[in-house]
């Protein structure tokens, strides 16, 4: 019996692993691509006896997507499974937003940024249509909030994410009605709790930090994977060409400086 395929870039820890671990539970196949080697073994540890196809890959590298898209086929025919992708969820990236002020940046770390974000999206999603249109699969790039406002000194960051949001549009026109092509834009997301064990944290917020968000609070990982959920479901089948903030509300509340 054919399964579900899902495709997730940075899918070894923070918004990644969680949409991981909701489209596991949901009765999918997981293909999850992160460059951290470490992150990807206990990603393995962490869902074992499952469909699910974890591997340490730099999605802005050329050739290693090309590897990678080719390993995934051949765990696909050794499933007994159709040729085809059902979802890509372009997630990988840089997670720290500052740059530092645009006087000093170089080219070079300019280029990290959009090199992490925009390029691996290009990479995997020109080798993931053959197989979305096969199946009349979708994309759902990860966005940020910040592809709409800023704070200083997020150039590289913005610009990338902006990218993503022109990127989308483009794409949901150019591969319809084969493939529904949407972004998320996520806000605050408290990731802490989802990093690979040296890295993981239990942060406290406090009363400021959950008040500017019209919801009462910060936002978790599983908002985002349950809107990709949704996003790659029938139910969104009339939904193209988007981008959805997942934010708490908080990029439409006003805030003036005391």
């Amino acid at each position: 019996m054919t399964m579900p395929l899902a495709i997730i870039t940075g899918g070894a820890q923070g918004i990644g692993c969680a949409t991981v671990e909701r489209f596991l539970n949901a009765g999918w196949r997981v293909a999850a691509l992160d460059r951290d080697p470490q992150a990807v073994a206990e990603l393995d540890e962490r869902f074992p006896d499952q469909p699910l196809f974890a591997m340490a890959v730099d999605v802005s590298d050329e050739a290693q997507v090309k590897e990678v898209f080719q390993h995934i086929s051949g765990w696909q025919q050794e499933g007994d499974q159709s040729e085809g992708i059902d979802l890509l969820v372009n997630n990988a990236g840089l997670a720290d937003p500052e740059c530092g002020p645009i006087e000093a940046l170089s080219l070079d770390n300019w280029r990290l940024w959009q090199e992490s974000h925009l390029t691996g999206a290009f990479l995997c999603t020109r080798a993931s249509v053959p197989g979305l249109r096969k199946r009349q699969g979708a994309i759902v790039n990860i966005a940020s909030t910040r592809a709409l406002q800023s704070e200083p000194h997020c150039e590289s960051y913005a610009a990338a994410k902006g990218g993503l949001l022109s990127m989308t549009h483009a794409l949901a026109v150019s591969l319809g009605p084969d493939v529904r092509v949407n972004a998320i834009c996520p806000g605050w997301i408290e990731t802490g709790p989802w990093q690979k064990q040296a890295n993981r944290t239990q942060p406290e917020h406090r009363d400021v930090d959950r008040e500017q968000h019209p919801v009462g609070r910060v936002g978790e990982p599983e908002d985002v994977a349950d809107t990709v959920v949704f996003l790659a479901s029938d139910r969104a089948g009339f939904i193209t060409g988007q981008h959805i903030s997942v934010d708490g509300g908080m990029t439409r509340k006003m805030i003036y400086a005391d």
